[in-house]
């Protein structure tokens, strides 16, 4: 998607919530579109000349408005990512020793697996299962 229709979309969101969108959130938007899975508040620091307290904010706000979406891992450290409306439908790989949280997309086929199984599990609970998100925990290559 073109950079400019991506934060323009971004705007626009922003504007039916009535929430700026500041340079700093830009900025934040920016990293995360470029990262291959979802990063904390500090691992965006290390990559951005901000404050961690706004980036904190930023992402909070952010999150608020449906842009991001977090996800809770280990030892409590919560993980941020374009929201699957901007990104697309994707599942994590989630390393138990470094922590590291890499995108992973499944071939079509696999992806109507998952789907049947998800849907399996919600009727066994007389659950209607709207969406799913997918982690796999294990060790990644760096750490195996």
């Amino acid at each position: 998607m073109p950079t400019s229709t991506f934060h323009n979309q971004i705007a626009d969101r922003l504007t039916e919530r009535e929430v700026r969108y500041t340079r700093g959130r830009r900025t934040v938007i920016t990293a995360l579109s470029k990262a291959d899975g979802p990063r904390s508040a500090a691992e965006l620091q290390g990559d951005l000349d901000i404050p961690l307290s706004s980036i904190y904010r930023s992402l909070a706000v952010l999150e608020e408005a449906g842009v991001l979406d977090p996800h809770f891992g280990q030892r409590g450290v919560t993980r941020y990512e374009l929201a699957e409306w901007l990104r697309g439908h994707h599942h994590h790989l989630v390393c138990v020793h470094c922590g590291a949280v890499d995108d992973v997309e499944l071939p079509e086929d696999y992806e109507r697996m998952v789907d049947r199984l998800v849907e399996g599990i919600g009727s066994m609970a007389e659950f209607t299962a709207f969406s799913h998100d997918l982690e796999i925990e294990g060790r990644c290559a760096r750490c195996r």
